[in-house]
């Protein structure tokens, strides 16, 4: 019998995967509350309870949204508040649902290091390495495992982009992958077919993050190793019904397929998973995490970026992954707690 814990669960968040944030926040409550766990839930954006008096998560909808998930105005200095509250101090273990921007990024694993507190997922260096796409395909690609080639262009004024043109053009052939350097979701992501929609790619993704990363487009199959405490999960497939698994294949029911135990020879599905657990060694990471590759036409996986804390809704992969093992998503967020106690 597992000890029962007192957990806070972290969500929402100031980043463009915040209503994503919410969404893996609730089924992740749902699931603690079934293991018997007492369960506390804070919206890292302001400090406010994302719980009711009862004790069910609040997910008020938006239908302009997406995700149908209402958004709403941030406080960035909220969070460290909240933690000195009397309703958290006594808490055994923060749960990060957290995804992209401080959540992500190392700045949120600050914070709780400082207040004490256990958590799950990757530890601060590890977290600000996997964040910075282009920091973790050079440590990767140092080890020799292949990965895109790329350049990073740091936009901060329109002129910026007329700049960096001639050196993309000259240096990638197209079509290319633009998007921001430090983001998740394929938030402001593009694939590039024609010259002419360059400039637009690389202004959209600097709106996310002024670090843009310009990648070679290895077209292929979409291949993801899900990693917990250093062992491999089985492959998955993501099939998506557009050229690319961007945000809308992600979340939007229907619009990718998914294959797990992803169908290509064990001989390679074991060369993946060693690459996906030696970048997991590689960059330090805890608990969870997911490592992404394309699959080329002569089956050369290519790392694409790590994820240290991997979506947790019912379209996400990792649970998808552990339940071809017979790990049901309640078992797994209670294997993603143990590995934060130890």
């Amino acid at each position: 019998m597992e000890n029962k814990l007192k957990v806070l669960i972290l969500a929402g968040g100031t980043s463009g995967e915040r209503d994503i944030s919410l969404a893996s926040a609730r089924a992740i409550h749902k699931a603690l509350r079934e293991l018997g766990h007492r369960t506390v839930a804070v919206d890292s954006a302001d400090g406010t309870s994302l719980l009711d008096q009862r004790g069910d998560f609040i997910l008020t909808e938006n239908n302009q949204s997406l995700s149908k998930i209402e958004l709403k105005p941030t406080d960035a200095t909220a969070l460290a508040t909240a933690l000195h509250a009397s309703q958290y101090r006594d808490v055994d273990l923060v749960m990060i649902a957290l995804h992209g921007g401080a959540g992500e990024d190392g700045t949120i694993q600050a914070i709780l290091d400082l207040a004490g507190k256990k958590y799950t997922g990757s530890k601060i260096m590890a977290s600000a390495i996997a964040m910075n796409k282009a920091f973790a395909k050079r440590i990767v690609k140092n080890e020799h495992i292949p990965t895109p080639e790329w350049m990073t262009a740091r936009i901060n004024k329109e002129s910026d982009i007329e700049n960096y043109l001639p050196q993309i053009i000259e240096r990638f052939a197209l079509p290319l992958i633009v998007k921001p350097n430090n983001s998740g979701s394929t938030i402001g992501l593009t694939l590039v077919k024609k010259e002419v929609q360059l400039a637009e790619a690389l202004a959209d993704a600097a709106r996310v993050d002024r670090e843009v990363l310009v990648e070679q487009y290895i077209q292929g199959r979409e291949i993801t190793a899900s990693v917990i405490d250093g062992e491999g999960l089985p492959l998955v497939e993501i099939i998506p019904s557009e050229d690319l698994y961007d945000y809308k294949c992600k979340y939007t029911r229907g619009k990718s397929k998914y294959v797990c135990p992803a169908d290509i020879p064990p001989d390679l599905a074991d060369r993946i998973m060693a690459h996906a657990v030696s970048v997991y060694e590689l960059i330090e990471c805890s608990g969870l995490a997911r490592v992404d590759f394309i699959l080329d036409r002569r089956n050369c996986p290519f790392f694409l970026e790590v994820n240290t804390l991997p979506g947790m809704t019912e379209l996400s992969l990792a649970p998808m992954a552990a339940a071809q093992i017979g790990l049901t998503f309640n078992e797994l967020v209670q294997k993603i707690c143990n590995s934060a106690l130890i």
